[in-house]
């Protein structure tokens, strides 16, 4: 399998991780997931591929809607995870964008939900996705856009407000094989595999959640945020918390919640 040093970062970033991110970011990544389907065309006995299951939010849809699925994540914790959450599914398995184990043309339909922008090569993730899909049938994917939305945003202004610099080694996508994370970008990576009927929709949404909750993701290590904080010591953590704390009072109801702004891209295409 070819990788990126993307890649091997992305892996190492989310070994272990399975449960810290159901606790903080699976409930923003799960709102665009009925969505996602309806794009997919995803219905009673679709045969559904959900490429990067995490903790199994869209094959648990997709089962309740009577398709016949088969999940797959690279990170065995998260199959772990989704197996138990989803014992109704055909099979959920360890496998890696771009290549999966499966024959040309075996599924109905593929989905990949906030997985393009975890790959080191999306132009060859989504040919993948395409030749796992017979003639006619569709894929659907989202990822964040840029600039990134209110929600996302938040973190840099409580690293700044706290005087903490961003990690300036982290490896990225290669210039020549990323994309633009616009409704236009994201639309181009899925004409340019040779899709057809390419459809791209911005998701707008105000993300509810616990304070503690939202904080715990990268104060467990996830995303680039917890990329930053795992390397603080205590003093800088607190000086990051107090940021937080205030940062974030703006954002919070009556009931204690914060109610971030967010958005997310929306793309899906048929198989010729």
């Amino acid at each position: 399998m070819t990788t990126t040093a993307f890649d091997d970062h992305e892996r190492s970033r989310w070994a272990g991780r399975a449960t810290a991110y159901d606790r903080s970011f699976a409930l923003l990544c799960a709102h665009p997931a009925a969505a996602l389907l309806d794009a997919a065309a995803v219905d009673a006995g679709t045969r559904l591929l959900d490429v990067g299951t995490g903790s199994g939010t869209v094959a648990g849809l997709a089962c309740a809607r009577g398709a016949r699925v088969v999940a797959v994540d690279a990170e065995p914790s998260m199959v772990d995870l989704a197996r138990s959450r989803v014992p109704s599914a055909d099979e959920v398995r360890l496998a890696t964008l771009p290549q999966l184990p499966f024959d040309s043309g075996r599924f109905d339909a593929a989905v990949a939900n906030f997985v393009i922008n975890h790959v080191g090569d999306p132009a060859a993730a989504i040919t993948e996705l395409r030749r796992v899909v017979r003639s006619t049938g569709r894929i659907a994917v989202t990822t964040w856009p840029h600039p990134p939305p209110r929600a996302q945003r938040l973190w840099g202004e409580v690293f700044d407000a706290a005087g903490v610099d961003p990690p300036t080694t982290v490896p990225a996508v290669d210039t020549d094989r990323d994309f633009p994370r616009t409704a236009d970008g994201l639309a181009g990576l899925l004409d340019a595999a040779g899709l057809d009927d390419v459809r791209c929709e911005t998701i707008t949404w105000v993300h509810r959640t616990d304070p503690e909750a939202w904080w715990s993701g990268p104060a467990n290590g996830i995303s680039r945020p917890g990329l930053l904080m795992e390397t603080q010591p205590p003093a800088v953590i607190a000086r990051i918390r107090a940021s937080y704390d205030e940062l974030t009072a703006a954002y919070r109801g009556a009931d204690g919640l914060l109610a971030l702004p967010t958005a997310a891209l929306l793309a899906s295409a048929a198989v010729p």
